[in-house]
């Protein structure tokens, strides 16, 4: 008996063992939020690629062929300027809005609700933004890797890929590192108007996901 107990104490050290030295590449490290400042995330940024259970995200990471962000700070404290340009099969177009930073966290709270914060990469001229979208009853979630350059190395690639899995969402699409960025002169519209359009498509949802599962069948 008194040899049972050992073995079993033996074990139960163990496993304890294990848990205290999990490796740093676990979804618990993968995943945790690190802490930004507005001069941190300020600046322009390449979109590298992405990963997002909203309908259609996956026919548009297919057919864009650019996209890039510059934000800035405005004369109110706490809130920041984002212009976003994007190109799909090569045409650009642009939208802008403002959203609100605080304790490493972006805030849109209307008409939707919109949260972001960033993950850790290997990469020390990237910026991982995680985002949460909830608009009425729908809730979405999105991963954006981005870049001060064009291309990144294949470790920071796989590392978004296991940070994807983690989250149990779709495979990242990448964007084709040799492409031309849209030029800067591009009116934007109203991103927030835009954006809102996007997520209270209920309808569109539908046709968005066949079109979705279209395309990956044949890219798969």
């Amino acid at each position: 008996m008194a040899r049972m107990k050992e073995c079993v104490a033996a074990v139960v050290l163990s496993l304890l063992s294990v848990g205290l030295s999990a490796p740093l590449s676990s979804c618990d490290s993968l995943l945790e939020p690190i802490s930004v400042s507005i001069e941190d995330i300020s600046g322009r940024w390449l979109y590298i690629g992405s990963s997002s259970d909203l309908p259609g995200s996956r026919s548009v990471g297919r057919l864009m062929t650019s996209g890039w962000l510059d934000i800035t700070a405005t004369a109110q404290d706490n809130v920041l300027h984002v212009l976003q340009t994007e190109a799909i099969v090569g045409k650009c177009f642009s939208i802008h809005y403002n959203v609100t930073f605080q304790n490493s966290t972006v805030l849109i709270e209307e008409p939707f609700y919109f949260k972001e914060v960033y993950l850790q990469t290997d990469c020390s001229d990237c910026l991982l933004a995680y985002a949460q979208v909830v608009s009425g009853n729908d809730t979405f979630t999105n991963l954006f890797l981005f870049s001060r350059r064009k291309s990144v190395s294949p470790a920071v690639l796989e590392m978004l890929k296991k940070q994807a899995e983690c989250l149990q969402m779709p495979s990242p699409i990448m964007i084709d590192p040799d492409y031309e960025i849209c030029p800067d002169n591009i009116p934007p519209s109203d991103g927030i108007a835009a954006l809102n359009t996007l997520f209270d498509a209920k309808m569109g949802h539908k046709v968005f996901k066949f079109l979705d599962s279209f395309i990956e069948m044949f890219v798969n």
